[in-house]
């Protein structure tokens, strides 16, 4: 799988394109200080935590040590375990209001068209 499906991949899964660059660097070079990923990935220091901030938020990256500010990554296989569990959720909120949703836009198209 070229780095480019990958990248892909995760963003097809709801994560940015930095955020998906941070977490391909994380996995394959293991814990790594946030200076040094913004460095490496030619990300500014902001972007770099937001981004680090939202994958910490996911469970997807974690941070070491509060004085070294190490972070590290999920492996690859659980990263996709967690993202298809998190898409077979929502799935299946999608299955489980369906019907209400229909109405809802029924409701919806009816307003607009009086």
């Amino acid at each position: 799988m070229s780095l480019e499906r990958v990248l892909k991949t995760l963003e097809g899964f709801g994560l940015s394109r930095v955020e998906s660059e941070v977490y391909v660097y994380l996995a394959k070079s293991g814990p790594t200080k946030a200076k040094d990923l913004s460095n490496q990935l030619g990300i500014k220091k902001q972007q770099l935590h937001v981004a680090l901030s939202s994958l910490r938020k996911r469970g997807i990256v974690a941070k070491k040590s509060e004085h070294a500010s190490l972070f590290s990554a999920l492996a690859f296989e659980e990263l996709l375990n967690l993202l298809l569990k998190l898409d077979s959720e929502k799935v299946e909120t999608i299955k489980e209001t369906k019907q209400e949703l229909i109405n809802s836009w029924r409701n919806v198209t009816k307003q607009n068209n009086s």
